[in-house]
């Protein structure tokens, strides 16, 4: 069994036991306050918290040619040893829906700058019973303000 099999496998046996499964995803290229924080969030939502990172493929596709800064086993690790992610799985899409239907969550999240209608998967975490939430950004710390700092200095 491959190592995402091993951990859907993994989820869907703490869903059995009725743990609440919460979800998110992003590229979380350059981890920073704003991401900690919103994952803290999202953790407090539910009893466990799946990350879905993009590859650096997708990243590329969706970010730009000079992105990631990070590479994904790096992003991966970083956000593996935060206490408040519970599992992180890479996907090479452009979305998550194909890893939201796999492991339906009971909630799934996204940041400040979506609304529900453009937020993947909702329909169909809506429809099986579950829920969406959209957690407010922090002011000022994202990913591009960092980059466009570094670029001035």
């Amino acid at each position: 069994m491959n190592e995402m099999m091993h951990i859907i496998h993994a989820i869907k046996s703490e869903q059995e036991q009725g743990k609440k499964i919460v979800f998110t995803n992003g590229c979380f290229d350059i981890l920073h306050r704003g991401h900690v924080t919103y994952l803290n969030q999202a953790r407090d939502l539910g009893d466990l918290l799946i990350v879905g990172i993009n590859s650096d493929e997708s990243v590329k596709r969706l970010k730009g040619p000079e992105r990631p800064v990070n590479m994904l086993e790096d992003r991966a690790y970083v956000l593996s040893a935060l206490k408040s992610v519970d599992y992180v799985i890479p996907f090479a899409e452009d979305t998550p829906l194909d890893l939201i239907n796999l492991i339906m969550p009971d909630i799934l999240v996204k940041g400040g700058d979506y609304t529900i209608d453009r937020i993947i998967g909702a329909q169909e975490v809506l429809a099986h019973g579950g829920r969406v939430e959209i957690i407010p950004f922090v002011p000022g710390k994202s990913t591009s303000a960092i980059i466009d700092t570094i670029k001035t200095l």
